[in-house]
């Protein structure tokens, strides 16, 4: 088994100088990028913003009580309102701004068809925002 004396006399041909090519490269494309978007930041478009301030706003919407007993009696807040009245007091009401909302109470007992007619007279007078109001047993 002969052994190879290391030496130093080889040369493998490494570089010790650090290759500028690539680095001009990318130097470059920088340079070129920033000279086509330093114009365009330049132009600019006075645009008036609105102000807003920190003070909150209360526009919470009114709320009206429409509940249906058992023998079909329809109450506006409490008092009760005929079909035509109802209609009514349903236009008034959604010409408000913000329209308010509508919660809707019936009996147990109160038939189905009376609670249809009165969330589609609140739809087609302009209500929108229904609310059901229920009970929990006892």
């Amino acid at each position: 088994m002969a052994l190879a004396a290391f030496t130093d006399d080889e040369d493998d041909g490494l570089m010790a100088d650090i290759n500028m090519t690539p680095l001009v490269d990318v130097m470059l494309v920088l340079l070129i990028v920033f000279m086509v978007t330093i114009p365009a930041l330049r132009h600019a478009v006075n645009i008036e913003l609105p102000h807003a301030s920190s003070r909150q706003e209360d526009t919470k919407a009114a709320q009206i009580e429409v509940s249906i007993e058992a023998d079909g009696t329809v109450l506006w807040n409490g008092q009760p309102v005929g079909p035509a009245a109802l209609r009514e007091k349903i236009a008034a009401a959604a010409r408000g701004n913000p329209p308010p909302e509508l919660h809707l109470g019936a009996d147990r007992k109160a038939a189905y068809e009376s609670v249809a007619q009165v969330m589609s007279a609140a739809y087609a007078g302009g209500l929108t925002r229904i609310g059901f109001v229920t009970e929990p047993k006892r």
